[in-house]
């Protein structure tokens, strides 16, 4: 496989066919990220991608993810011949996987996101990290909120399968109310299939470290960070059944909701944590990871 670089996925693709099509990320300016800071973006020579199809399609897989960061961000009549090819070799496929920023989204249209959901498209992750105007701006994620909820109506509306990811930690302590609570009300708005919570990480190659170290940025300890996903699950009122989560290796605390059903109960588990502050139901520090 010509893999090249760090080849990242979603925790739910471990058993998945991972074809990397695209190098790096186009944005690759998001202050907290460190994945791709060393890699310019390039789309791979498509030659190569299917030579790799080839090569992994001599194992029986029923989930392709496409990486690296930013796939969707093709053509869509380019993604169309991919999706092809890739069923052409494994024609029991059930299900192909991609990230896709809110840029990426915005650029098709409803019926091309269509065309391509017919194609095997089936599921997008799409990470939002906040759902807060100043938080975005500050982390340069090249994407305000009215923007990103457009994208998320772009992909329900084509019946693809939406995961959105947000980061507990990302506004500091000075912005971990708002953060918290407009990140909530930002997600019951999209309503996403799937939503996932993770803990910032401050990575040494990030502008956010650098901050970090001058004094600008000052992380919101354990129970602050839970006191956010607290707000967050309070405050997301969906409108349709969203599976909810904060079991990644980076959290505190693993939690794992059907939301509206589970809101009451998660709420209250949290509160309780937090008033007992209580570390030792929290996971220990050499534990948590990216």
């Amino acid at each position: 496989m010509d893999y090249v670089g760090h080849i990242i996925r979603p925790p739910s693709e471990a058993y998945s066919m991972i074809i990397q099509v695209t190098v790096g990320c186009s944005h690759n300016m998001c202050t907290f990220c460190g994945t791709y800071k060393d890699q310019k973006f390039y789309v791979k020579d498509i030659q190569q991608v299917k030579r790799d199809i080839d090569e992994a399609s001599r194992y029986r897989f029923e989930r392709v993810f496409l990486t690296d960061g930013d796939v969707l961000i093709l053509p869509t009549e380019r993604l169309l011949d991919l999706f092809a090819y890739i069923k052409k070799k494994n024609p029991h496929i059930e299900r192909i996987g991609v990230y896709a920023n809110t840029k990426a989204i915005l650029k098709k249209s409803v019926a091309e996101l269509k065309q391509l959901k017919e194609a095997g498209l089936g599921i997008v992750y799409h990470g939002i990290e906040s759902g807060n105007e100043d938080v975005l701006r500050r982390i340069r994620k090249g994407a305000l909120p009215h923007k990103q909820l457009e994208a998320a109506q772009k992909i329900k509306e084509a019946g693809i399968v939406l995961s959105q990811t947000v980061l507990l930690g990302i506004g500091g302590i000075d912005l971990s109310i708002p953060h918290a609570i407009d990140t909530g009300k930002h997600l019951g708005a999209m309503s996403p299939d799937y939503a996932s919570a993770l803990t910032v990480m401050l990575l040494p190659n990030t502008l956010l470290y650098s901050d970090y170290v001058q004094g600008k940025f000052v992380l919101p300890d354990k129970f602050g960070l839970l006191r956010e996903l607290k707000l967050m699950v309070e405050n997301m009122d969906v409108t349709s059944t969203c599976y909810f989560t904060s079991n990644h290796a980076s959290n505190y605390l693993p939690i794992k909701a059907t939301l509206p059903d589970d809101k009451k109960q998660i709420v209250a588990l949290l509160d309780n944590i937090i008033n007992s502050k209580d570390e030792s139901i929290l996971k220990p520090e050499y534990l948590r990871a990216l």
